[in-house]
């Protein structure tokens, strides 16, 4: 089967992650993939369409990861961030071009949001394609801040255009339920949470303790940025005093760097790592700490959150997107996204006094991803619904004759 997968490369995010481990693990189950994605491109940016791939494996402007070595076709973009994309007005007839010339079975888009996601449907019902969605967006079904209600408004922008796909990928039952409130049917929805490879992110040693000089280490690992909530985490910090021996790293980098740097630093135990983008030290630092904090006002369904919990450390994390369910009835310690300061400055002491609390939680965080977050599983997942999809549109396509 060959898969025409619309997705993202730069700049990091959780979508980037999500596109680089699916399509590796489908081109290792023996599918064939072309990788379409918003990268730049003098043929492009002079005006003429590039429908050639431009690379196997590494586009130019990649900086992140085990890209999976398949051909690459750039599209062109006027903007994009890590939270959505401007295509150029000659996107649309691009990747209409690109999807003739490729002749793809499927199209599986993870979803950038940009304008583009809403002509997807159209243009594919006119070429004859099926179409699967990954609809990324973090949520907070109980809505107790701004960043949940404008998260809101983007459910409530998507749902009109998400029912007609053929199919929606959604990461929990949450999430579904939400969509469907606001119209999409729910047999165009399926439940399929995100995976890790727990081969590579898996228990092991780690110097990272010693390097830090930590007796006792905690660890945030995301975007430093207003919707992870970092700054309840800090403030947490600063008032639990946890003692010279703790030591907080936060891993990543983001709009609020900046502001809260110079107020949380190594005399308070802070060390700012940035982000790392060799993922071998990141697996390093998740195996030597003994907590992992996720403090966020709103989540899709965090992969540094299953990451951390494949390498079988302890893991608290707030009750938002499907966070809380993935921690849930023992595997971890779920936090009230509008109570992150008082509960971990109560619960950090005890993570710092107990180590045996530390390695039980990490050994249930490891279990839990064993039996519900796999990336084996994930995909297995992927190829039914991928199975179900075609054999739907070939009946349609018998319909029609």
């Amino acid at each position: 089967m060959h898969i025409a997968w619309l997705g993202k490369k730069s700049p990091f995010c959780g979508n980037v992650t999500y596109s680089r481990e699916v399509t590796n693990a489908l081109l290792d189950r023996g599918y064939r993939v072309s990788f379409l994605h918003f990268a730049p491109d003098q043929a492009a940016r002079e005006g003429e369409p590039l429908l050639r791939p431009f690379g196997l494996g590494a586009a130019p402007d990649d900086e992140h990861g085990d890209w999976p070595d398949c051909p690459e076709f750039p599209l062109p973009f006027l903007y994009r961030s890590q939270v959505y994309t401007i295509p150029s007005l000659r996107a649309s007839k691009v990747l209409a071009q690109l999807l003739r010339q490729l002749k793809p079975d499927l199209i599986h888009a993870s979803l950038t949001l940009s304008p583009l996601d809403f002509l997807l449907p159209e243009l594919c019902e006119e070429l004859g394609l099926p179409l699967v969605a990954t609809f990324h967006p973090a949520f907070d079904a109980k809505r107790r801040n701004l960043a949940s209600g404008t998260q809101q408004l983007m459910y409530q922008l998507y749902a009109p255009f998400l029912a007609n796909y053929d199919r929606t990928i959604v990461f929990s039952d949450v999430q579904r339920l939400l969509l469907v409130r606001l119209g999409v049917a729910r047999r165009r929805l399926a439940v399929i949470p995100n995976g890790v490879d727990a081969e590579r992110y898996s228990p092991g040693p780690s110097s990272i303790k010693e390097e830090l000089k930590a007796e006792r280490l905690f660890v945030y690992q995301g975007r430093i940025a207003a919707e992870k909530n970092v700054e309840a985490l800090l403030k947490a910090w600063k008032q639990a005093k946890l003692g010279h021996g703790c030591k907080l790293a936060m891993v990543g980098d983001g709009p609020l760097v900046a502001t809260l740097k110079p107020f949380y630093g190594p005399e308070q135990g802070v060390l700012w790592l940035g982000f790392i983008a060799d993922e071998q030290r990141r697996i390093e630092i998740l195996r030597g700490a003994d907590a992992f904090i996720l403090p966020s006002l709103v989540e899709g369904l965090s992969l540094s959150l299953l990451e951390a919990m494949a390498c079988g450390t302890a893991c608290l994390a707030t009750d938002v997107g499907a966070d809380g369910e993935v921690l849930a009835n023992g595997a971890g310690v779920v936090l009230q996204a509008n109570q992150v300061t008082s509960q971990l400055a109560t619960l950090l002491p005890l993570f710092r006094d107990q180590p045996e609390l530390s390695s039980l939680l990490g050994q249930k965080a490891r279990d839990r991803v064993l039996e519900r977050y796999t990336l084996s599983r994930n995909i297995s997942q992927l190829e039914k619904l991928y199975d179900a999809v075609l054999q739907q549109h070939h009946r349609l396509g018998l319909q029609a004759l």
